[in-house]
């Protein structure tokens, strides 16, 4: 839930700012802008709660924490590459990518109750994916229309 607040009100921001200072609307802009600052905001908890994200992670995946802090990087890297015009396009597929691949990681801690915040497994449960595939389908969507569309 917190990631899809950052990102609306990161647009919605945006699009004021860039009114302001362009004298006019760039809704793609202002919609990358959001998803980038979003990841950082992403990013950071692979940092946080390294021992709860690392418990999403199937066990058959060795170096767990290393690989959260990798996925962390990337979203960084992705972030980044979504303000740059000439690596928007190719920074846009590969967050597509990189939400697909997460998805089973995110049903892997639903199945197993994982509460990433507090590295316990008294997390929401199946419920929870009723809210989170929506809005990874929705995080698609956003960068497909933003990134690559546009």
């Amino acid at each position: 839930m917190k990631p899809l607040l950052v990102l609306l009100l990161s647009f919605t921001i945006s699009i004021f700012v860039i009114r302001t200072v362009k004298k006019e609307y760039d809704f793609a802009l202002s919609a990358r802008i959001a998803m980038s600052i979003m990841l950082v905001f992403t990013a950071i908890g692979h940092f946080v709660f390294t021992k709860g994200m690392a418990m999403m992670i199937p066990s058959f995946i060795p170096y767990k924490e290393t690989f959260v802090h990798l996925t962390g990087i990337f979203e960084v890297l992705l972030a980044i590459g979504l303000l740059i015009p000439r690596f928007k396009y190719i920074s846009g597929w590969a967050l597509i990518i990189f939400l697909l691949l997460m998805l089973p990681a995110n049903i892997y801690s639903a199945i197993n109750n994982v509460n990433y915040q507090k590295g316990t497994f008294d997390g929401n449960g199946l419920s929870y994916l009723w809210f989170r595939i929506p809005l990874q389908i929705f995080f698609i969507v956003w960068t497909y229309i933003c990134s690559i569309r546009m």
